[in-house]
């Protein structure tokens, strides 16, 4: 595999400062005067016949979650070097040497390796059906509240913390962010509030027991909603707080005084996203208030059918920039009273999941498997990355329906500052 190394160290000079060893234990170090900075082990030929059969992250991301593919040093480190190698465009004669390279080391066969068991498979149907949309966020959700639980941590909130510092632990970050979203919302005792895409029922429990709310939240997922009743009877909060195994679009018991959808609008689509906002709008009181918490695109680079991110982790997931989502709100008649962006909030919680996971990987893996855990450790590690560079934010959005007094403070420190009910 050497002659087809160097070629590619021609096309990007200076940018392969990395060790490749193959499965027999044979290595190409780095160009001459480049320190290695870790190893690409590539433990299994499948890892080249993955990569050649499908030239993108795809193939790559096939080839990682199988274990085929490693690496031995800092996986964010190895994700960060995608940088150096932008632009690089293999000819057909480096194509074809690779391919001829493949062949005689047996990495190639007329049948190719198996897909990994943790690719989506999704039923057929139109994208974004009731049907589709459940098999796409059980294929995310469903794979173990124990998983969950090593990752997330006690707190069990899978969206981005708020932290006050670097150093908060992230019970504390996640603790406040779902304060600061109470907060934002001037909840009031004795007041409705519905939790779009309610996870394992945090933001709802918070909101009960701190702010004396009648909590309903709603989830696709059998097993968040399970444990989410467990938590909400073990609190003593059976009396204020409801789960319903339910989409968005089939709630139909309105008004509430307050709506939140955290970590959900990313299941939407884009052509959904005015219906989406519209109901949310039907389902509120006048004057009420709905905070929308969502990933967005900083930059036009969606995802692609062969992204890592479309097959293993959201399938039919869609993001878009943050314009967008205000426009759709204004354009449903909601009045724009705040938003704010947490991106490098996100990054700093990405980490801390990392790091559980890395900790409990033995757990992890007894409970979910070997391919789930690397699939989360990747996109997990990506994604810090992709948020620090600024590829994608995350925005909470505030908009106010009309016909009454929306009880927002004059200052926005009002807003953020002091309980509100």
């Amino acid at each position: 595999m050497e002659p087809v190394v160097e070629r590619i160290d021609r096309r990007a000079p200076g940018a392969r400062d990395f060790v490749l060893r193959f499965w027999d234990g044979s290595e190409v170090p780095p160009p001459t005067g480049v320190d290695a900075g870790l190893t690409l082990v590539v433990r299994r030929p499948e890892a080249l016949s993955y990569a050649l059969r499908q030239p993108n992250e795809l193939g790559l991301g096939r080839a990682w979650v199988t274990g085929s593919l490693d690496v031995e040093g800092d996986l964010e480190r190895g994700l960060a070097l995608r940088e150096r190698f932008d632009g690089l465009r293999l000819s057909a004669g480096d194509r074809l040497a690779a391919m001829r390279a493949a062949l005689r080391v047996g990495a190639l066969s007329l049948r190719g390796p198996a897909i990994p068991e943790s690719e989506a498979r999704l039923a057929g149907g139109r994208r974004h059906s009731l049907r589709r949309d459940r098999a796409a966020v059980r294929h995310h959700y469903d794979v173990s509240n124990a998983f969950y639980r090593l990752v997330l941590g006690p707190a069990m909130v899978y969206s981005c913390a708020y932290f006050g510092s670097p150093d908060d632990t992230l019970e504390e970050a996640q603790a406040r962010k779902l304060e600061l979203i109470c907060r934002k919302l001037r909840l009031q005792h004795g007041e409705r509030l519905l939790d779009i895409g309610c996870g394992w029922g945090s933001l709802v429990l918070h909101a009960a027991r701190e702010h004396g709310v009648r909590a309903v939240g709603v989830t696709l997922s059998e097993p968040q909603a399970g444990l989410a009743r467990e938590r909400i009877r073990d609190a003593g909060l059976s009396d204020r707080c409801e789960i319903r195994v339910a989409d968005y679009r089939e709630v139909d018991d309105g008004p509430y005084d307050k709506v939140a959808s955290v970590g959900m609008y990313e299941h939407v689509g884009r052509a959904r996203l005015a219906d989406y906002v519209g109901r949310v709008k039907r389902l509120l009181r006048p004057g009420g208030l709905f905070l929308n918490h969502g990933i967005v695109r900083a930059v036009p680079r969606p995802w692609g059918r062969h992204s890592f991110i479309a097959r293993y982790v959201f399938p039919d997931g869609e993001l878009h920039p943050v314009g967008t989502v205000i426009a759709t709100m204004e354009r449903a008649g909601l009045e724009i009273r705040d938003a704010e962006s947490l991106r490098e909030h996100y990054a700093l919680t990405l980490r801390r999941w990392v790091a559980n996971l890395v900790a409990n990987r033995d757990a992890a893996v007894a409970e979910a498997g070997e391919e789930r855990e690397r699939v989360w450790r990747l996109y997990m590690t990506g994604s810090a990355l992709s948020f620090e560079a600024g590829d994608i934010s995350v925005h909470q959005v505030l908009g106010a329906k009309a016909g009454a007094p929306h009880g927002l403070p004059l200052a926005r420190d009002a807003l953020l500052a002091g309980r509100s009910g």
